[in-house]
Formats: structure tokens, C-alpha cells, sequence
């Protein structure tokens, strides 16, 4: 019996595997799902290998030209007198090798760029999609205390109709409550699971692929939790706009990536200018008649060497190449303008909305959050002592309700609202205090 229950055990660890599942998620700070997230996400592996291939591309077009052997022999009465030959040719290209290695070293650069870029986008990425699976657990947690606040006044209104201090309409209409908050907790479990789903995504770990990651649990129901989530307090003070665009602009990927184009398309251009120099073609190798081919009869040997100008742009001078790349700075240089005044509209707009979700969560923090509490805790009493009736009770808890959902959609605007404005500084750890 106890090996076909070792067997089953095993088969069914075996399926688990293989399909995936995962029996409890790996609860992760968001620091550790940022470093799981760079070390293993399958996507940004990929987007390195740019950085490779570009590498590569150096080595390739630094590369001399290949060398040709070619032999030539001459047959029947036209061998008599004329040698045999044996050799090699070699082109040897003028001014292009060390134009088209620039050109490779500045796309090298480029790719590094946008790998760094695409870095940053992700541990951006997870920030976001850590804070909303937080903020779908928070709700999930106030609707489950607020199912079971109204089943305590249900108990409560049970015990009032018993001793005869009420009717059994405050039994029914708490039983509705009760059913109605049942449902909003069972919508906000389904958008907990989408936020887990979408979590993951973005996490989308490379050999990983059975492992399940989740948020802490105690994120958004504690008040000290900024740190935890590598954001300044709601009581911190931003330095002026002009002096954050001042340093901002000079970090931005996107500037950078835009600078770094024209620095591509412009050496494109010299390579292609340098299509219209010739390059020369050297060639020389071994000749020897036979005894039979010879005149005198004798075994002649030497040797013959010779050069070409070849690619001379006789017929052909390159001019929509050259034009055309003229144009590929043209357009750089105005995605670079474009670029850099879209990053400055950017971050202003990043700047408001963070200082007004931070003026809204201050709000909340030093006025309504309190005076709900208290309204809701003295409402229970004064429904648990005959004070007031129940209808009145639903209606502080429905308005408790929207309170303090409400002040956790706020505190999800401030921590998306502060990543908002990292993606426009383009800096992940940004110090308000020593910039």
C-alpha cells in the first residue's frame, strides 16, 4: 500500500511539473522581483545578444578583403612560348575599412543604449506591475474585513431581534449587505489573479518557468511601507522643475539614443562617400614553361606581378547614396529635436501628477482616514446599544467602504505616479534630497 502511495505521489509531483503548476506562490520584496526580473526575464536575454551581434559586426567590418588564387594555362600551339601561371590576387580597399569600422563601433554603441534603455523600461515594468498586484490585495483585504464587519452586525442584529429591540427587516437587510459585499469580494479575488497572471509576465523568468512569484502581503495595509516599495514619503518635497529638467535631460536613454543616430548616420555618410575612392587590386604569383612548350627545349620558371585600379566610379559617382544619406542626418537630427522636446512636456506632466497624488494621499492621510475610522467604530456601537437603526449603520459602512478604497486607489496613484516620474528622469533611484 505505501508504494502505491509513494507512486502516485511521484506521478503526481511529475504532472505538477509538467504543466506548470505552482502549489504556493514565492512571496518577493520588490527589490528581489526587480533583481529576478533582470537576472532572468527571457526578453531582456534576448535584447542583449544586440549587444553581441554588434560586437561582431566590428570584428566583420574590419575585415580585410578575401584573396583570390587563380592559375591560367595556355593549350595546344598557343602554349608554345607563352608561360604557364600559378598566383594570387589581393584587393586592397582605400579609405572604406576604417569608415565602415567607425560606423560598426557607433551602432555598438547604439545597441548598448537601447539595451540599457530596455533595462530600465523593465525594473519600471515590475515596479508597476508589483504596486497594482499590491493594491488588488489591499482591496481584496478591506472588502474581507468589511464582509466581516457586517457579519458581526448581523450577530448583533440577530441578538437585538431576539431580545425584542428590533425586527427581523434589520436581519434581512444585513444578510443583503452580506451578500452584496460577498460578491465585490469575489470580483476583487479575480482581479487579484490577473494581477498575479500579469505580475509574472513581466517577470517572465527564463528557466523559471514553474516557479509563481507574489507580493508581500502586509504592502498597502501598513503605513511604512514606502521604503519597501523604493519610494520617497508623501511628506518629502520635490526640488524645483527647473533644476530636475536641468539634470534630468542630460540622463534621459531616449536623448541619448536620439544623439547617439546622428553619430550613426553620420559616419554612414563618410562610408558612403568613400564608395566613390578606387581601390587597388594586386596580384603576382609563378610562371614556367615546359620543356615541350618552350622554344629551346629547356624548363624556363619565374614569376610575373602586377596591380589594377579597380572600382573607379567612371559611370557612377554614388549621388543618391550619398544624398540619401545626407537625408538619414537630416532626420536624426530632427528626431533628436523632437525627442527632447517631448521629454521636457514628459516630465513636466510627470511632475504635476506626482505632486498632486501626493497632495490627494496627504489629505487622506491627515483627514479622512481618521474621522471614517471613528465614524464607523462609533455607528457599530451606538446600532450595538439602540442608539441608531441599521439602515444607518449600512450606509457609514458603505461610506467607510468607498473611504477607504478610495484612499487605496490614492496611494496606488502616488507609487505609480512616482515610477511615472522615474521613466521621464530616467534615473531608478532618484534622491529628492541631493539632486
Amino acid at each position: 500500500m505505501k508504494k502505491i502511495l509513494r507512486f502516485f505521489t511521484i506521478l503526481a509531483v511529475m504532472i505538477a511539473g509538467s504543466t506548470g503548476f505552482c502549489a504556493q506562490p514565492q512571496k518577493i520584496t520588490l527589490k528581489e522581483a526587480v533583481d529576478i526580473a533582470v537576472q532572468n526575464n527571457i526578453d531582456y536575454k534576448a535584447a542583449q545578444l544586440d549587444v553581441e551581434i554588434a560586437k561582431n559586426n566590428i570584428k566583420s567590418a574590419n575585415k580585410l578583403q578575401p584573396t583570390e588564387i587563380n592559375t591560367f594555362f595556355n593549350m595546344g600551339d598557343s602554349g608554345h612560348g607563352n608561360p604557364q601561371t600559378v598566383g594570387a590576387t589581393q584587393s586592397i580597399e582605400i579609405a572604406k575599412r576604417d569608415a565602415r569600422k567607425k560606423l560598426a563601433e557607433s551602432n555598438l554603441l547604439l545597441a548598448k543604449e537601447n539595451v540599457g534603455y530596455y533595462e530600465f523600461d523593465l525594473k519600471m515594468d515590475v515596479r508597476e506591475a508589483y504596486i497594482k498586484l499590491a493594491v488588488s490585495k489591499s482591496i481584496l483585504n478591506n472588502m474581507q474585513m468589511q464582509q466581516k464587519l457586517l457579519e458581526e452586525l448581523l450577530e448583533i442584529a440577530k441578538k437585538r431581534v431576539k431580545a425584542g429591540e428590533t425586527t427581523e427587516m434589520d436581519v434581512l437587510q444585513a444578510e443583503i449587505a452580506i451578500n452584496q459585499m460577498i460578491t465585490h469580494v469575489n470580483s476583487a479575488r479575480v482581479e487579484v489573479k490577473t494581477a498575479l497572471h500579469n505580475f509574472n509576465k513581466v517577470i517572465n523568468p527564463h528557466e523559471m518557468t514553474n516557479v509563481e512569484f507574489d507580493a508581500v502581503d502586509s504592502l498597502f495595509d501598513e503605513k511604512d511601507d514606502f521604503d519597501a516599495l523604493m519610494t520617497p514619503p508623501p511628506t518629502a518635497k520635490l526640488p524645483p522643475f527647473e533644476l530636475i529638467a536641468q539634470k534630468s535631460l542630460a540622463n534621459r536613454y531616449d536623448i541619448r539614443i536620439a544623439k547617439q543616430k546622428i553619430d550613426v548616420a553620420q559616419k554612414n555618410l563618410t562610408l558612403v562617400a568613400r564608395q566613390r575612392i578606387p581601390d587597388i587590386e594586386f596580384f603576382g604569383g609563378y610562371g614556367y614553361q615546359t620543356r615541350g612548350m618552350s622554344e629551346d627545349g629547356s624548363f624556363k620558371s619565374g614569376a610575373y606581378a602586377g596591380a589594377n585600379i579597380t572600382n573607379i566610379p567612371l559611370f557612377y559617382s554614388y549621388k543618391p547614396e550619398i544624398a540619401n544619406a545626407k537625408l538619414e542626418i537630416d532626420k536624426a537630427e530632427l528626431n533628436y529635436l523632437s525627442v527632447e522636446n517631448k521629454a521636457l512636456k514628459d516630465l513636466s506632466t510627470a511632475y504635476e501628477r506626482f505632486e498632486t497624488a501626493k497632495m490627494n494621499l496627504n489629505d487622506y492621510n491627515e483627514k479622512l482616514l481618521k474621522c471614517s475610522k471613528e465614524m464607523i467604530n462609533l455607528s457599530k456601537k451606538n446600532y450595538g446599544a439602540g442608539k441608531s437603526n441599521l439602515t444607518t449603520f449600512i450606509v457609514m459602512e458603505q461610506s467607510y467602504k468607498s473611504i477607504i478604497i478610495e484612499y487605496t486607489k490614492a496611494l496606488a496613484e502616488y507609487y505609480n505616479s512616482w515610477v511615472g516620474f522615474l521613466r521621464e528622469v530616467n534615473v531608478e533611484n532618484f534622491d529628492i534630497e541631493n539632486i
